[in-house]
Protein backbone atom coordinates (compact mmCIF):
# COMPACT_ATOMS: atom_id res chain seq x y z
CA UNK A 1 0.00 0.00 0.00
CA UNK A 2 2.90 2.32 0.66
CA UNK A 3 3.98 1.72 -2.93
CA UNK A 4 0.44 2.43 -4.17
CA UNK A 5 0.43 5.74 -2.27
CA UNK A 6 3.78 6.70 -3.80
CA UNK A 7 2.36 6.00 -7.25
CA UNK A 8 -0.77 8.02 -6.45
CA UNK A 9 1.35 11.05 -5.51
CA UNK A 10 2.58 11.22 -9.10
CA UNK A 11 -0.84 12.47 -10.12
CA UNK A 12 -1.10 15.39 -7.68
CA UNK A 13 -1.76 18.58 -9.60
CA UNK A 14 -2.57 16.76 -12.83
CA UNK A 15 -5.75 14.76 -12.27
CA UNK A 16 -8.31 17.21 -10.86
CA UNK A 17 -11.23 17.01 -10.35
CA UNK A 18 -10.50 13.33 -9.81
CA UNK A 19 -8.54 11.96 -6.85
CA UNK A 20 -4.93 10.88 -7.29
CA UNK A 21 -4.99 7.10 -6.94
CA UNK A 22 -2.35 4.39 -7.09
CA UNK A 23 -2.84 0.66 -7.62
CA UNK A 24 -0.44 -2.27 -7.19
CA UNK A 25 -1.40 -5.80 -8.23
CA UNK A 26 0.49 -8.62 -6.54
CA UNK A 27 0.68 -12.35 -7.30
CA UNK A 28 -0.34 -13.93 -3.96
CA UNK A 29 1.86 -16.99 -4.44
CA UNK A 30 5.15 -15.44 -5.50
CA UNK A 31 4.63 -12.00 -3.97
CA UNK A 32 5.68 -10.51 -7.30
CA UNK A 33 4.23 -7.18 -8.43
CA UNK A 34 2.54 -7.91 -11.76
CA UNK A 35 0.86 -4.57 -12.37
CA UNK A 36 1.23 -0.96 -11.29
CA UNK A 37 -0.81 2.09 -12.20
CA UNK A 38 -1.75 5.60 -11.18
CA UNK A 39 -4.38 8.07 -12.31
CA UNK A 40 -3.32 9.62 -15.60
CA UNK A 41 -3.39 13.33 -16.51
CA UNK A 42 -6.89 14.85 -16.65
CA UNK A 43 -8.10 11.99 -14.45
CA UNK A 44 -8.25 9.19 -17.02
CA UNK A 45 -7.45 6.34 -17.33
CA UNK A 46 -7.84 5.42 -13.68
CA UNK A 47 -5.14 3.70 -11.64
CA UNK A 48 -6.85 0.31 -11.54
CA UNK A 49 -7.32 0.26 -15.30
CA UNK A 50 -3.63 1.02 -15.84
CA UNK A 51 -2.51 -1.66 -13.39
CA UNK A 52 -4.85 -4.28 -14.85
CA UNK A 53 -3.66 -3.51 -18.36
CA UNK A 54 -0.08 -4.09 -17.25
CA UNK A 55 -0.92 -7.26 -15.32
CA UNK A 56 -2.93 -8.86 -18.13
CA UNK A 57 -3.98 -12.46 -17.37
CA UNK A 58 -1.78 -12.49 -14.27
CA UNK A 59 -4.41 -10.35 -12.54
CA UNK A 60 -6.62 -13.42 -12.11
CA UNK A 61 -6.53 -14.48 -8.46
CA UNK A 62 -4.16 -11.65 -7.58
CA UNK A 63 -4.44 -9.06 -4.81
CA UNK A 64 -5.01 -5.45 -5.80
CA UNK A 65 -3.82 -2.77 -3.37
CA UNK A 66 -5.62 0.51 -4.11
CA UNK A 67 -5.04 3.82 -2.32
CA UNK A 68 -8.76 4.70 -2.57
CA UNK A 69 -11.91 2.61 -2.84
CA UNK A 70 -12.49 1.62 -6.49
CA UNK A 71 -15.22 3.70 -8.10
CA UNK A 72 -18.65 2.20 -8.67
CA UNK A 73 -20.28 4.70 -11.02
CA UNK A 74 -20.30 5.15 -14.76
CA UNK A 75 -18.65 8.38 -15.92
CA UNK A 76 -16.26 8.90 -18.80
CA UNK A 77 -15.05 5.36 -18.06
CA UNK A 78 -16.73 2.23 -16.66
CA UNK A 79 -16.49 1.57 -12.90
CA UNK A 80 -13.08 0.38 -11.68
CA UNK A 81 -14.81 -2.09 -9.36
CA UNK A 82 -16.39 -3.65 -12.45
CA UNK A 83 -13.00 -3.84 -14.19
CA UNK A 84 -11.47 -5.62 -11.18
CA UNK A 85 -14.33 -8.11 -11.17
CA UNK A 86 -13.97 -8.84 -14.89
CA UNK A 87 -10.21 -9.33 -14.46
CA UNK A 88 -10.87 -11.99 -11.83
CA UNK A 89 -8.80 -10.56 -8.99
CA UNK A 90 -9.10 -12.56 -5.81
CA UNK A 91 -8.72 -9.81 -3.21
CA UNK A 92 -8.87 -6.02 -3.04
CA UNK A 93 -7.25 -4.00 -0.27
CA UNK A 94 -8.29 -0.32 -0.17
CA UNK A 95 -6.62 2.32 1.97
CA UNK A 96 -9.84 4.26 2.60
CA UNK A 97 -13.44 4.62 1.50
CA UNK A 98 -14.14 7.14 -1.28
CA UNK A 99 -16.22 10.01 0.24
CA UNK A 100 -17.74 10.86 -3.15
CA UNK A 101 -21.49 10.17 -2.71
CA UNK A 102 -21.46 8.38 -6.06
CA UNK A 103 -19.17 5.79 -4.45
CA UNK A 104 -19.22 5.93 -0.64
CA UNK A 105 -18.78 2.19 -0.04
CA UNK A 106 -20.62 1.03 -3.14
CA UNK A 107 -17.38 0.01 -4.86
CA UNK A 108 -16.42 -2.29 -2.00
CA UNK A 109 -19.98 -3.63 -1.85
CA UNK A 110 -19.88 -4.42 -5.56
CA UNK A 111 -16.64 -6.36 -5.09
CA UNK A 112 -18.00 -8.29 -2.10
CA UNK A 113 -21.18 -9.20 -3.99
CA UNK A 114 -18.97 -10.65 -6.73
CA UNK A 115 -17.25 -12.90 -4.20
CA UNK A 116 -14.01 -10.92 -3.98
CA UNK A 117 -12.41 -10.62 -0.55
CA UNK A 118 -12.03 -7.00 0.54
CA UNK A 119 -10.19 -5.11 3.25
CA UNK A 120 -10.20 -1.39 3.98
CA UNK A 121 -8.19 0.85 6.30
CA UNK A 122 -4.59 -0.07 5.47
CA UNK A 123 -2.50 3.16 5.64
CA UNK A 124 -5.79 5.02 5.92
CA UNK A 125 -4.41 8.23 7.49
CA UNK A 126 -1.69 8.55 4.84
CA UNK A 127 -4.21 7.99 2.05
CA UNK A 128 -6.58 10.61 3.45
CA UNK A 129 -3.73 13.11 3.79
CA UNK A 130 -2.67 12.49 0.20
CA UNK A 131 -6.17 13.17 -1.14
CA UNK A 132 -7.14 15.80 1.42
CA UNK A 133 -7.94 18.21 -1.42
CA UNK A 134 -10.30 15.81 -3.18
CA UNK A 135 -11.93 14.87 0.12
CA UNK A 136 -12.49 18.50 1.09
CA UNK A 137 -13.94 19.39 -2.31
CA UNK A 138 -16.55 16.59 -2.26
CA UNK A 139 -17.44 16.96 1.43
CA UNK A 140 -17.19 20.73 2.02
CA UNK A 141 -17.30 22.23 -1.46
CA UNK A 142 -13.93 23.94 -0.97
CA UNK A 143 -10.40 23.19 -2.17
CA UNK A 144 -7.54 22.39 0.18
CA UNK A 145 -5.70 25.71 0.57
CA UNK A 146 -1.96 25.90 1.18
CA UNK A 147 -0.71 29.38 2.02
CA UNK A 148 2.94 29.79 0.99
CA UNK A 149 5.06 32.54 2.51
CA UNK A 150 8.70 33.43 1.84
CA UNK A 151 10.01 35.85 4.44
CA UNK A 152 12.96 37.00 6.47
CA UNK A 153 13.44 35.56 9.93
CA UNK A 154 11.34 38.39 11.35
CA UNK A 155 8.45 37.81 8.95
CA UNK A 156 9.09 40.48 6.31
CA UNK A 157 8.35 39.95 2.62
CA UNK A 158 10.03 43.09 1.27
CA UNK A 159 12.03 46.13 2.26
CA UNK A 160 10.32 49.44 2.98
CA UNK A 161 10.89 50.36 -0.69
CA UNK A 162 9.27 47.14 -1.91
CA UNK A 163 12.40 45.20 -2.91
CA UNK A 164 11.78 41.47 -2.47
CA UNK A 165 13.90 39.60 -5.02
CA UNK A 166 15.24 37.48 -3.65
CA UNK A 167 14.63 37.07 0.09
CA UNK A 168 15.05 33.30 -0.02
CA UNK A 169 17.72 31.38 -1.90
CA UNK A 170 17.70 29.33 -5.07
CA UNK A 171 16.99 26.01 -3.32
CA UNK A 172 13.90 27.45 -1.65
CA UNK A 173 12.68 28.89 -4.94
CA UNK A 174 13.09 25.49 -6.59
CA UNK A 175 11.06 23.91 -3.81
CA UNK A 176 8.40 26.53 -4.38
CA UNK A 177 8.24 25.58 -8.06
CA UNK A 178 7.90 21.91 -7.06
CA UNK A 179 4.95 22.90 -4.87
CA UNK A 180 3.37 24.56 -7.90
CA UNK A 181 3.73 21.31 -9.84
CA UNK A 182 1.71 19.39 -7.24
CA UNK A 183 -1.21 21.82 -7.02
CA UNK A 184 -4.15 22.25 -9.37
CA UNK A 185 -4.14 26.03 -9.22
CA UNK A 186 -2.12 28.94 -7.83
CA UNK A 187 -3.74 32.15 -6.61
CA UNK A 188 -2.54 35.71 -6.08
CA UNK A 189 -4.22 39.09 -5.65
CA UNK A 190 -4.32 42.00 -8.07
CA UNK A 191 -1.80 44.07 -6.12
CA UNK A 192 0.76 41.26 -6.18
CA UNK A 193 0.16 40.83 -9.90
CA UNK A 194 0.70 44.55 -10.49
CA UNK A 195 3.79 44.79 -8.30
CA UNK A 196 5.61 41.63 -9.39
CA UNK A 197 4.07 40.86 -12.80
CA UNK A 198 4.78 37.13 -12.18
CA UNK A 199 4.51 34.19 -14.57
CA UNK A 200 3.33 31.73 -11.87
CA UNK A 201 4.55 28.77 -13.91
CA UNK A 202 6.60 25.73 -12.95
CA UNK A 203 10.08 26.27 -14.35
CA UNK A 204 11.82 23.15 -13.08
CA UNK A 205 13.64 21.23 -15.78
CA UNK A 206 11.46 18.34 -16.92
CA UNK A 207 8.36 19.65 -15.14
CA UNK A 208 7.56 22.61 -17.37
CA UNK A 209 4.28 20.96 -18.37
CA UNK A 210 3.15 20.80 -14.74
CA UNK A 211 2.23 24.47 -14.38
CA UNK A 212 -1.06 24.87 -12.47
CA UNK A 213 -4.03 26.98 -13.47
CA UNK A 214 -3.15 30.59 -12.64
CA UNK A 215 -5.80 32.50 -10.71
CA UNK A 216 -5.79 36.23 -9.90
CA UNK A 217 -8.33 37.95 -7.67
CA UNK A 218 -9.18 41.05 -9.71
CA UNK A 219 -12.60 42.25 -8.59
CA UNK A 220 -12.99 45.06 -11.13
CA UNK A 221 -10.82 43.41 -13.80
CA UNK A 222 -8.58 46.46 -13.61
CA UNK A 223 -5.31 44.58 -14.06
CA UNK A 224 -3.63 45.50 -17.35
CA UNK A 225 -4.28 43.08 -20.23
CA UNK A 226 -0.55 43.41 -20.98
CA UNK A 227 0.50 41.75 -17.69
CA UNK A 228 2.17 38.36 -18.06
CA UNK A 229 -0.76 36.44 -16.59
CA UNK A 230 -3.30 37.80 -19.05
CA UNK A 231 -0.99 38.10 -22.04
CA UNK A 232 -0.02 34.41 -21.86
CA UNK A 233 -3.46 33.03 -20.99
CA UNK A 234 -3.60 30.93 -24.15
CA UNK A 235 -0.32 29.22 -23.26
CA UNK A 236 -1.09 28.59 -19.58
CA UNK A 237 -4.70 28.47 -18.33
CA UNK A 238 -5.51 31.69 -16.48
CA UNK A 239 -8.64 32.53 -14.51
CA UNK A 240 -9.64 35.90 -13.10
CA UNK A 241 -11.99 36.09 -10.12
CA UNK A 242 -14.16 39.18 -10.51
CA UNK A 243 -17.14 40.72 -8.77
CA UNK A 244 -20.44 40.18 -10.54
CA UNK A 245 -20.71 43.87 -11.41
CA UNK A 246 -17.41 44.04 -13.31
CA UNK A 247 -17.70 46.05 -16.52
CA UNK A 248 -18.89 43.86 -19.43
CA UNK A 249 -16.35 45.50 -21.75
CA UNK A 250 -13.50 44.34 -19.50
CA UNK A 251 -14.97 40.86 -19.32
CA UNK A 252 -15.16 40.73 -23.11
CA UNK A 253 -11.62 42.06 -23.59
CA UNK A 254 -10.03 39.54 -21.23
CA UNK A 255 -12.14 36.67 -22.54
CA UNK A 256 -10.78 37.47 -26.01
CA UNK A 257 -7.28 36.90 -24.62
CA UNK A 258 -8.26 33.44 -23.37
CA UNK A 259 -8.80 34.42 -19.72
CA UNK A 260 -11.65 32.59 -18.01
CA UNK A 261 -13.68 34.99 -15.87
CA UNK A 262 -15.03 33.56 -12.63
CA UNK A 263 -17.85 35.77 -11.36
CA UNK A 264 -18.59 36.00 -7.63
CA UNK A 265 -20.93 38.22 -5.58
CA UNK A 266 -19.45 41.62 -4.70
CA UNK A 267 -18.44 42.11 -1.07
CA UNK A 268 -17.07 45.05 0.90
CA UNK A 269 -13.57 43.84 0.01
CA UNK A 270 -14.48 43.48 -3.66
CA UNK A 271 -14.46 39.67 -3.74
CA UNK A 272 -15.58 37.35 -0.96
CA UNK A 273 -12.72 34.84 -0.75
CA UNK A 274 -14.90 32.08 0.64
CA UNK A 275 -17.26 32.39 -2.31
CA UNK A 276 -14.27 32.58 -4.64
CA UNK A 277 -12.92 29.32 -3.22
CA UNK A 278 -16.33 27.70 -3.62
CA UNK A 279 -16.36 28.80 -7.24
CA UNK A 280 -12.93 27.24 -7.80
CA UNK A 281 -14.04 23.99 -6.18
CA UNK A 282 -17.12 24.06 -8.40
CA UNK A 283 -14.78 24.07 -11.39
CA UNK A 284 -12.96 21.01 -10.05
CA UNK A 285 -10.00 22.55 -8.19
CA UNK A 286 -8.99 20.34 -5.26
CA UNK A 287 -5.56 21.73 -4.28
CA UNK A 288 -4.93 25.48 -4.27
CA UNK A 289 -1.57 27.12 -3.60
CA UNK A 290 -1.78 30.76 -2.51
CA UNK A 291 1.25 32.97 -3.13
CA UNK A 292 -0.50 36.30 -2.67
CA UNK A 293 0.57 39.22 -0.53
CA UNK A 294 -0.15 40.20 3.04
CA UNK A 295 -3.79 41.15 2.44
CA UNK A 296 -4.84 37.78 1.04
CA UNK A 297 -2.74 35.90 3.61
CA UNK A 298 -4.41 37.83 6.44
CA UNK A 299 -7.91 37.33 5.04
CA UNK A 300 -7.38 33.58 4.66
CA UNK A 301 -6.10 33.23 8.22
CA UNK A 302 -8.81 35.40 9.75
CA UNK A 303 -11.55 33.54 7.89
CA UNK A 304 -9.96 30.15 8.69
CA UNK A 305 -9.80 29.33 4.99
CA UNK A 306 -6.15 28.24 4.91
CA UNK A 307 -5.63 24.56 5.68
CA UNK A 308 -1.85 24.45 5.53
CA UNK A 309 0.93 26.98 5.90
CA UNK A 310 4.27 26.52 4.12
CA UNK A 311 6.63 29.16 5.51
CA UNK A 312 10.08 29.63 3.99
CA UNK A 313 12.34 31.66 6.29
CA UNK A 314 15.61 33.24 5.19
CA UNK A 315 18.42 33.87 7.65
CA UNK A 316 18.27 37.64 7.43
CA UNK A 317 16.43 40.49 9.15
CA UNK A 318 14.68 43.61 7.84
CA UNK A 319 13.19 45.11 10.96
CA UNK A 320 9.95 46.94 11.60
CA UNK A 321 10.18 49.12 8.49
CA UNK A 322 10.09 46.05 6.23
CA UNK A 323 6.77 44.94 4.78
CA UNK A 324 5.09 42.34 6.96
CA UNK A 325 3.89 39.02 5.54
CA UNK A 326 0.68 39.23 7.58
CA UNK A 327 -1.31 42.35 8.38
CA UNK A 328 -3.10 42.99 11.66
CA UNK A 329 -5.12 40.05 12.94
CA UNK A 330 -6.69 42.23 15.69
CA UNK A 331 -5.73 39.74 18.39
CA UNK A 332 -6.09 41.13 21.91
CA UNK A 333 -5.60 37.86 23.79
CA UNK A 334 -3.14 35.06 23.19
CA UNK A 335 -6.02 32.61 23.46
CA UNK A 336 -7.54 34.18 20.34
CA UNK A 337 -4.41 33.88 18.20
CA UNK A 338 -4.63 31.42 15.29
CA UNK A 339 -3.28 28.07 16.49
CA UNK A 340 -1.00 26.03 14.25
CA UNK A 341 0.25 22.46 14.41
CA UNK A 342 3.77 22.08 13.07
CA UNK A 343 4.16 19.11 10.75
CA UNK A 344 7.76 19.53 9.63
CA UNK A 345 10.81 21.75 9.90
CA UNK A 346 13.56 21.23 7.34
CA UNK A 347 16.56 22.98 5.88
CA UNK A 348 16.18 23.93 2.22
CA UNK A 349 19.55 25.20 1.11
CA UNK A 350 20.38 28.17 3.33
CA UNK A 351 16.74 28.65 4.34
CA UNK A 352 14.22 26.83 6.53
CA UNK A 353 10.83 25.48 5.50
CA UNK A 354 8.27 25.12 8.27
CA UNK A 355 5.02 23.35 7.44
CA UNK A 356 1.93 23.72 9.59
CA UNK A 357 -1.67 22.63 9.78
CA UNK A 358 -3.95 25.53 10.67
CA UNK A 359 -7.08 25.60 12.81
CA UNK A 360 -5.74 23.39 15.60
Amino acid sequence: MTHALALAARGLGRVWPNPAVGCVIVDPLSGEVVGRGWTQPDGRPHAETEALRQAGPRARGATAYVSLEPCAHHGHTPPCAEALIKAGVGRVVAACVDPDPRVGGQGLAMLKNAGIATEVGVCEAAAQALNAGFIKRVTAGLPLVTLKLATTLDGRIATATGESRWITGEAARRRGHLMRATHDAILIGRRTAERDDPELTCRLTGLEDRSPVRVVVDSALSLSPACQLYATARQTPTWSIAAADAEPARVEALSALGVEIVMTPRSAAGVDLREALRALAGRGITRLLVEGGARIATTLLQAELADRLAWFRASRLLGADGRAAIESLTVDRLADAPALLRLANEAVGEDMLETYLTGR
